[in-house]
């Protein structure tokens, strides 16, 4: 039966990266966000929820800010819980008589941290969240310029982070509800006859 449903979903998440034979065009400001950076092969524009139905500029960029700031940590999150599953961690200790290599992987980690030390990383959280909105332009601009890359390049690089972004989204996602589950969240590897010890 697991293998029925394993190659029921293998075969249906391919099914997602088919190409689309056309994109349904409803209006005009709609339209005017087909051509954005991000909106291309398989998928094209894609606004299941209608959440651009009836935005301006100012809206759609809100959005696109949210789309970016999610998929970097959400990359970060699927580097930390890559690094922390293989063995790394760092020296000294998180909390007073909690040494980093007494800290469970993945969302079990929550249990080890003492309640002042998570709310002393949510804090910390809101101070750089403060402190790149207050600079994010600047920031972004000085990296740009430093790179010495002209527009097209400018835009294939946002393009890419955009969709590295996305899968990262759905890669933490599919980590945490397998660690929830079962405890697997390298289910894969399970899969493949090559499991990986997890907490």
């Amino acid at each position: 039966m697991f293998r029925v449903v394993a190659f029921l979903a293998a075969i249906l998440s391919v099914a997602a990266f088919a190409p689309v034979a056309r994109v349904a065009k409803s209006n005009a400001l709609r339209m005017s966000f087909e051509s954005e950076i991000g909106a291309q092969a398989p998928l094209g524009f894609w606004d299941p929820l209608g959440l651009l139905k009836d935005a301006d500029a100012a809206r759609f960029e809100r959005l696109r800010t949210v789309e970016t700031k999610h998929g970097r940590i959400s990359m970060l999150a699927i580097l930390g819980h890559l690094v922390t599953t293989a063995g790394v961690r760092l020296p000294g200790e998180i909390a007073y008589g909690v040494p980093f290599s007494s800290v469970k992987n993945g969302l079990a980690a929550l249990e080890t941290i003492p309640q002042a030390g998570i709310a002393q990383i949510i804090a910390f959280i809101g101070l750089i969240e403060l402190g790149y909105a207050a600079r994010k332009d600047e920031i972004e601009a000085a990296q740009l310029k430093a790179s010495g890359w002209d527009q097209a390049t400018i835009n294939k690089k946002l393009a890419i982070e955009l969709n590295n972004g996305r899968a990262a989204q759905m890669g933490i996602l599919a980590l945490m509800v397998h660690e929830k589950l079962n405890n697997d969240p390298y289910i894969i590897n399970s899969l493949l006859g090559a499991p990986v010890p997890f907490n």
